[in-house]
């Protein structure tokens, strides 16, 4: 039984620890906070797949799996379904209903078990927020329906299906999950207006955090790129996160083979997806010597590595503007690094940058614009732009800040918080 004082948490999302990128990573890092925090967490999920689109290893995804960690106060249940290894639309389609009906029966075996007081239920996938309405009429408790990516207009725009009566039956099935939610929230400005055009309810702010004790700047990288094979006098611009259709990362291609004459700039692309295979194949046709290809890296030595480069990119196309917020530019931004960002004027991503000089903004889908960027940003001083960076990750993406302005809404409570909290607290008031 629990204490008084104490809640239970309910969180269902196809992604969860110890996936290191993407959803995975926040859903589980949130968890671990609640925890700290004197609540007890049970989680409906699936085994670790993201980003290899492949079940890792100690896992089988054979039969469901419980797991009870946190001297008991997590309770961790994995549902099998079906994980494309080259995932197209459709196949994600399959996977993601695949998902939704193991992770019903388990929804049915938690309906015998204790009450959840919040049920949080992470998109996409967006139907998952069904689970959460089953779960609630029978056992109560309150539903925050947090949307970390706009899936249904991603598939759309880029043309992942193309049926005009598929959109608008899924987008019915997403208002109707809106509508009867307790909450509904979202993780930048951008995504919360079009959020708010959909549905008349108020939108919460729940933006992704970073940890900025952990991810912070080490000045001198001419050692760090060393110890990653590179000369300490090159300059490393790294792509670091999913390789995958919305990124479009051929055209980092594309701009260093016209920079294959400044051999001092040398890219790097770090990290795992469906399109990485042919990605390596493009630039094994194209000769490309100054790109390299690494592996995810281990938390231990993201600090690191990240420290390491002189340009960070962050790519979208213009079709994903403010569909997503790449979650990459919070630690680029902790790290102190100078995110070198594609995006289109008028959205979030695009304001927010400028607005705090805290990166490069520049056209989506332009290479001419990337390949000057790229060597402007090789020569010029950046000093003042990546310590704008540092400074606004210390004051708006502080993560206990963050989940203690969400968990006092909930709770409908003051919050106490400290001076240093505060300023992060005020940002994320909504408007």
């Amino acid at each position: 039984m629990l204490a008084p004082e104490e809640k239970s948490v309910l969180i269902i999302g196809i992604n969860f620890s110890p996936e290191l990128t993407g959803i995975g990573k926040y859903t589980g890092e949130m968890v671990d906070w609640l925890i700290e925090n004197n609540f007890y967490c049970t989680t409906v999920t699936a085994f670790p797949y993201y980003p290899y689109w492949k079940i890792q290893k100690p896992y089988k995804n054979r039969f469901y799996k419980r797991e009870t960690l946190k001297n008991g106060k997590l309770h961790i249940y994995r549902c099998p379904m079906y994980v494309p290894e080259q995932p197209s639309g459709l196949k994600r389609l399959i996977q993601e209903f695949s998902f939704f009906l193991s992770s019903l029966i388990m929804i049915i075996y938690l309906l015998f078990k204790p009450k959840k007081d919040y049920i949080f239920c992470i998109a996409p996938p967006f139907h998952l927020g069904f689970l959460a309405l089953i779960y609630r009429f029978f056992k109560g408790g309150e539903i925050i329906y947090h949307i970390q990516d706009l899936q249904i207009e991603a598939a759309r725009d880029l043309e992942i299906l193309k049926s005009k009566a598929a959109f608008k039956a899924l987008f019915a099935l997403e208002k109707q999950i809106m509508q009867r939610v307790n909450f509904v929230s979202t993780i930048s400005a951008g995504m919360l207006k079009k959020v708010s055009n959909k549905i008349d309810k108020e939108i919460l702010f729940f933006p992704n955090w970073v940890d900025t004790a952990t991810y912070c700047p080490l000045y001198d990288n001419a050692e760090l790129k060393i110890l990653w094979g590179f000369n300490p006098k090159d300059k490393i611009v790294l792509y670091s996160g999913s390789i995958g259709e919305k990124q479009g990362l051929d055209g980092i291609l594309q701009v260093a083979k016209q920079l294959e004459s400044s051999g001092f700039i040398k890219f790097v692309i770090c990290g795992t997806g469906p399109y990485k295979e042919k990605l390596i194949e493009s630039a094994r046709e194209m000769k490309l010597h100054n790109v390299h290809f690494v592996p995810l890296q281990e938390p231990d030595m993201f600090n690191n590595f990240l420290n390491m480069a002189d340009i960070h990119l962050v790519l979208q196309k213009k079709s994903a503007s403010d569909l997503v917020m790449p979650s990459k530019l919070t630690t680029i931004l902790a790290v102190g690094g100078l995110a070198l960002v594609t995006a289109e004027p008028g959205t979030n991503l695009f304001e927010i940058i400028n607005d705090n000089r805290m990166g490069v903004v520049i056209p989506s889908e332009n290479l001419r614009s990337l390949e000057n960027a790229i060597l402007s940003c090789c020569t010029l001083d950046n000093s003042l732009v990546k310590s704008n960076g540092r400074i606004y990750a210390e004051n708006h993406l502080n993560k206990n800040s963050i989940l203690k302005k969400i968990l006092g809404i909930l709770e409908d409570r003051p919050i106490k918080v400290n001076e240093k909290d505060r300023q992060s607290l005020e940002y994320l008031e909504l408007k």
